[in-house]
């Protein structure tokens, strides 16, 4: 996620550079056409394919970051039902008895925030994961289609087996179990957003009506403009494509992009708070890199 008040300039010209290259070649072309054969387009038409268009990517735009809120605010509920969850393992389980269980709840907390991480990314579960889980509960989670919903399973398991121990009562068990479910509840929601991208509609259609705006656009403009159509008709038409790819940026939250949310940072959020209830050292929170992009 771009954290800066205003994108670099390396960052812009990366992205504008291509469809702002072939616009500004087209425009051309249509003027030198204009004026070898001069030719005369009605601008009506134009303009109320331009108003309809601008209509039809505000509503994409707009459904784009719908989703991607979504998705930072169920992260919001994954920070804190890890908090809760730490907060109860820490003051529920007795510390002679039970110290190991108490550090494992809180550090499989952790393993299953990173591995929930690389499941949305589509990466493979990375060294984070493993350097909180034993080898035995890697390997017990590995073995599962999700990885991270099997961490979960294990911390149930964990918490019945402090009950049946007498280190916590059913009341204070159904209590821990009420935060996987908000936990559980969370993952399903940013796995719906996943795994469901915009109708086929609001994808390809938008496409479609912006390139042929863009095509058509210097051909409606060049009687009017003259000599500045490659100017003037170049920039409007980078404003629509630019409002296409906004949707294209804001449609999966979780795709590891610049624009996407920042999915390492809020685990380390995680970490951080996690290990510093339980007493341990706690790396530092992570920082945006030179381009001003937090991951």
């Amino acid at each position: 996620m771009i954290v800066t008040a205003a994108p670099s300039f390396k960052q812009v010209v990366r992205e504008i550079w291509k469809p702002l290259a072939l616009l500004f070649v087209w425009d051309v072309i249509v003027t030198i056409t204009y004026f070898l054969l001069p030719f005369r387009a009605p601008s009506l038409p134009l303009t109320l394919f331009g108003s309809a268009l601008a209509l039809f990517l505000g509503f994409r735009s707009n459904s784009a970051y719908q989703r991607w809120w979504e998705g930072r605010g169920l992260w919001g509920l994954m920070i804190n039902a890890s908090r809760n969850l730490a907060r109860q393992a820490r003051n529920f389980l007795p510390d002679d008895e039970a110290l190991d269980m108490k550090r494992t709840i809180v550090l499989r907390q952790i393993a299953y925030v990173n591995a929930l991480r690389c499941q949305l990314r589509r990466q493979p579960v990375d060294a984070e994961v493993h350097r909180f889980l034993s080898k035995g509960e890697a390997d017990f989670a590995l073995a599962r289609t999700n990885v991270a919903n099997g961490i979960v399973d294990g911390t149930s398991r964990r918490i019945n087996l402090a009950r049946q121990n007498g280190w916590i009562d059913t009341i204070q068990q159904t209590a821990m179990e009420s935060v996987l479910i908000d936990i559980a509840n969370a993952q399903g929601g940013m796995e719906r957003l996943k795994n469901t991208p915009l109708p086929n509609q609001y994808r390809f259609f938008p496409t479609i009506f912006t390139h042929l705006f863009c095509i058509l656009l210097p051909i409606g403009l060049v009687e009017t403009l003259g000599l500045a159509t490659p100017l003037g008709s170049t920039i409007a038409g980078l404003m629509f494509l630019i409002v296409l790819a906004i949707g294209d940026d804001l449609v999966d939250p979780f795709a590891n992009t610049a624009h996407d949310l920042p999915l390492c940072a809020m685990c380390r959020t995680i970490e951080i708070d996690l290990l510093q209830a339980i007493g341990d050292e706690a790396p530092e929170p992570m920082k945006p890199d030179k381009a001003g992009v937090l991951w």
